[in-house]
């Protein structure tokens, strides 16, 4: 049995994170720096085979495209070009993701729509596409009622963890995880792309091409259809893909090889864009998708303990649900009454950005470490707030309900689910 192998990297940096690990830690960018060019390079003279799918954050595109940062790297990395291969659609296929990488259920459903479209707007200018049809949600996080917001961007599929699949038409494990999906939510409908967890983790962690083949196979056996086998990861973190050593990198070991071996017509896997593949071979059953992330080493994902562990990262969560409130009253405010430039819009535009880079993901991925972050950000909002007039201290504290399944705050915004 022929697979199809879609493979999939994440790339995100945070706001600033290059530009102060080159000043405080300089190995460490230049590792990361020398990962990112290496993708491009080591697909030079595969372009017939190679199919990979990239999400790059809004942020890491920011930086990338910087003169400033372009010129202070200039000679360890020529970031113009690295973005000019980026544009090859022959070997890379980019898909959409939210400008400052948040936890799309975690963060204000008011919010989400900004991070879409100002990722949109800086990719559009970038990578000369005039549409992306697959959407990555930053740490694979995903609820359902995302799904009318993502078909109202235009987003044909999604990617998800199987982690969270639940079939709603009967279908075989096989089926559940290497076969396109529909996903619905009232009226909207958007296909799903699983990512295969166990699969995934061994491309995180460095694996034999050997192996993979004859895992995939093992998977596929029983499959009475060409399966999608669909692995994604970070494509600029860990040693297996920082490793500067030719013969000792995801690829110089595992994903050149493969091209080889399909070049000459010897591979069980033929990689793939989802896209063509869901042009040829459509989208089967329907199933459910439960709220949650991708594993991130120590924990599961199933209910976002990584950035709602502590009482801390929660209250920064209900603090972003207040400010947001905020802002989107004074846009509100702003319309209503015509007004579209001027003091009182300057200051909408800069509470809103502040508030937008405080929930990167980042900021509460660390326990409480980069918490301080959110706050500093949020201080900013406030202040810009005041300035123009708004009182931005609660007339009483946020009423928080827990239970087994949501996080709510006075101001009905829905903190998807905490750990028990």
């Amino acid at each position: 049995m022929l697979a199809h192998h879609a493979l999939v990297l994440n790339l995100h940096q945070p706001p600033g994170n290059l530009q102060e690990l080159l000043q405080y830690q300089t190995w460490e960018a230049h590792e990361i720096l020398f990962a990112l060019d290496r993708i491009p390079r080591s697909l030079w003279g595969h372009e017939t085979h190679a199919r990979v799918h990239l999400s790059l954050s809004g942020t890491l595109l920011e930086t990338l495209s910087d003169p400033a940062f372009q010129q202070q790297v200039y000679g360890v990395v020529d970031c113009g070009s690295l973005l000019w291969h980026f544009q090859n659609q022959s070997v890379f296929d980019v898909l959409g993701t939210g400008y400052y990488h948040p936890v799309l259920p975690l963060i204000p459903a008011a919010d989400r729509a900004e991070h879409l479209k100002r990722w949109l707007g800086i990719a559009h200018h970038l990578l000369w596409r005039p549409r992306f049809q697959g959407f990555w949600p930053p740490e694979m996080g995903f609820s359902m009622e995302l799904i009318p917001l993502l078909r109202a961007f235009g987003y044909r599929y999604v990617l998800v963890d199987s982690e969270h699949i639940e079939p709603v038409t009967e279908m075989s494990w096989q089926e559940m995880r290497y076969r396109p999906h529909i996903a619905r939510y009232g009226d909207a409908e958007i296909i799903v792309i699983v990512r295969d967890r166990e699969l995934s983790d061994a491309q995180e962690s460095g694996m034999d091409l050997g192996w993979f083949q004859a895992e995939v196979a093992e998977r596929t056996k029983w499959c009475d259809f060409p399966p999608l086998v669909t692995t994604c990861t970070d494509g600029e973190n860990g040693g297996w893909f920082r490793n500067v050593t030719e013969g000792a990198n995801f690829w110089s070991v595992f994903y050149r090889p493969l091209l080889e071996q399909v070049s000459a017509g010897t591979s069980n896997i033929v990689p793939t864009f989802i896209h063509d593949y869901l042009d040829t071979y459509g989208a089967h059953g329907e199933v459910k998708v439960r709220t949650g992330a991708w594993n991130t080493g120590w924990h599961h994902g199933r209910d976002f303990t990584q950035w709602i562990g502590s009482e801390r990262q929660k209250q920064a969560l209900v603090d972003m649900a207040h400010v947001s409130h905020l802002v989107h009253d004074a846009r509100w405010f702003a319309g209503e009454r015509g007004i579209v430039e001027g003091a009182y819009v300057d200051g909408i535009n800069t509470a809103l950005n502040a508030l937008l880079r405080a929930e990167t993901s980042c900021n509460l991925y660390w326990g409480e470490s980069w918490v301080p972050r959110v706050d500093a950000d949020l201080a900013i909002s406030r202040t810009a707030l005041e300035d123009i007039g708004i009182a931005t201290e609660p007339v009483h504290e946020p009423e928080v309900q827990h239970n087994s399944d949501i996080v709510t705050s006075d101001d009905d915004t829905v903190l998807d689910p905490v750990s028990s």
